[in-house]
């Protein structure tokens, strides 16, 4: 049987940083060929995608996840070269190993495993890999949904392979992700000489009283899946860099993470008119990242929390937390998505790396995943 600790190797030693993939779709692909899967590259742009299914009836089953990896930073700080893995203390060590090709790897052994198995198992498996997770997510897995979706190709059950783990591999899987809303907000004044007030109109003025309101603002409640809708300011810029001199304009950029009791079109709304409230003069650019999803108890999420108890011993938390995934491409076709992987500790920092017991707990996990979903 294929090893995950090798597999892992084999994946991290590829630079795939984003949007690259480097070979790792081709080496995946290999892997799945020889269990009898139908491979299908579907390149947009500068992303490389692979859909790859094995069987034609339902359930489908499928493994999501991205081959590509931030960039590693100074390299001189890594104790070990980031593309070159390396197994210290029970770690593996290297750019990628946590975030997402330990998982990626534990997809390919429980999967080998699994159709050895199982040769008659009911259903189909699928992998929907992409290499633009960890850039702008344009042409990758929204893509590929998007080509699925317009030939009614249709997922049933999904694991995300994103390291959605705390302290041990399975204690925390995510059942769910908030929304995301980005605003881009410019206030509108008269620049001019700080002496001369009545002949200025001070933007930072004219926002400070909607922006108060704006971050003191009640959005919902949130409910027993999600917490309440958050707002943040993350970037504020005005002035000239003189100190005599009042500023024209003032942008400021903040950012919802909204929970199902809330929707884009809502907020946006409720932002409009506090902004117009406050006799605000203004343009604003939204950018909308995605809809929150939930996958509430059911087949899939019965099968994970059932697998790590089974692998594990642990009783998992359902969790919401945390940003967004390329899940909430998936979920609005109807799919059970759920996000399962190792701990995330150390994921886009120096020296990333997975404990390596860990990483073979998560093999069993999916394999036996597959198991109760597939037979």
């Amino acid at each position: 049987m294929r090893d995950v600790i090798q597999t892992t190797i084999d994946l991290v030693t590829k630079p795939s940083v984003t949007p690259e993939d480097e070979g790792c779709q081709q080496y995946m692909g290999d892997i799945l060929s020889a269990l009898g899967f139908d491979n299908e590259s579907m390149i947009f742009e500068d992303t490389t995608n692979m859909w790859s299914r094995k069987g034609s009836q339902s359930p489908v089953f499928c493994f999501a996840g991205h081959t590509d990896v931030v960039p590693t930073g100074p390299e001189e700080k890594w104790l070990f070269p980031p593309f070159q893995p390396t197994i210290k203390d029970g770690f593996l060590y290297g750019r990628g190993s946590a975030d997402m090709k330990g998982s990626l790897a534990a997809m390919l052994c429980a999967t080998e495993r699994f159709v050895q198995d199982y040769p008659e198992h009911k259903g189909s498996i699928a992998y929907l890999i992409t290499s633009d997770e960890e850039g702008p997510f344009i042409n990758g897995t929204t893509r590929v949904i998007d080509t699925l979706e317009a030939r009614n190709e249709k997922i049933d059950f999904c694991i995300v392979g994103e390291p959605s783990s705390t302290s041990q591999t399975g204690d925390v899987i995510k059942n769910g992700r908030r929304g995301s809303l980005t605003g881009d907000l410019t206030v509108k004044g008269i620049q001019g000489h700080v002496a001369y007030p009545h002949l200025v109109k001070n933007p930072i003025h004219a926002v400070a009283p909607a922006l108060a309101e704006l971050a003191s603002t009640t959005w919902d409640q949130g409910n027993s899946y999600f917490p309440p809708t958050s707002f943040q300011v993350s970037n504020i810029h005005a002035g000239t860099g003189a100190g005599n001199v009042v500023p024209g304009t003032i942008n400021i950029c903040f950012n919802f993470r909204f929970s199902t009791e809330s929707t884009d079109q809502e907020l946006i709304t409720k932002v409009n008119n506090i902004l117009e409230k406050h006799d605000v003069d203004y343009d604003i650019n939204w950018t909308f990242n995605g809809q929150p999803f939930l996958t509430e108890a059911g087949t899939l999420v019965d099968a994970a929390v059932k697998s790590i108890k089974e692998v594990t011993g642990l009783d998992t938390e359902l969790s919401t937390a945390g940003g967004t995934s390329d899940g909430r491409f998936i979920a609005p076709t109807g799919a059970q998505v759920v996000e399962l992987g190792p701990e995330n500790a150390t994921i886009h920092q120096i020296n990333e790396r997975v404990n390596i017991d860990n990483l073979k707990s998560l093999e069993h996990i999916y394999y036996h995943t597959l198991v109760h979903c597939l037979t």
